[in-house]
């Protein structure tokens, strides 16, 4: 009998290490295009936990102040979706080209995420570049 309740708790005990957060993100780049100066900012990277254990996300850093990103609050169950919000400061004009640093306890737990883009003086448009 207490070779049988070894074996099952050693068998629980295999499982239970074997169990993984994984996050897959639906793009690992966000590209605001050409946006107008004082424009909307605010962008999304959806991601889903396609691991087999809950999916934590510690911590979000941006490479500089004038992108904020948001994480999620609590664990993310396995299948289940959630978003990053990331707030670009589009009173910058000129090119975006930012780093957000995604840490949590996923197998690959550090995951650089992009934002570029262009914001446009105002007054500016597509049309001006090329004349």
């Amino acid at each position: 009998m207490k070779k049988i309740v070894l074996i099952a708790l050693m068998a629980f005990v295999g499982f239970a290490a074997n169990a993984q957060a994984e996050i897959s993100f639906k793009s690992e780049t966000v590209n605001y295009g050409e946006i107008a100066k004082g424009s909307d900012g605010v962008r999304v990277f959806t991601f889903t936990n396609t691991g087999n254990a809950p999916l934590i996300i510690s911590e979000v850093k941006s490479s500089c102040g004038c992108t904020v990103p948001k994480k999620p609050d609590g664990p993310i169950a396995p299948g289940e979706s959630n978003t990053i919000q990331v707030k670009y400061d589009t009173n910058r004009v000129g090119p975006i080209r930012k780093t957000v640093t995604v840490y949590s306890n996923a197998e690959e737990p550090v995951k650089a995420l992009k934002i570029k883009g262009e914001v446009l003086a105002a007054g500016k448009s597509v049309l001006d570049k090329t004349e």
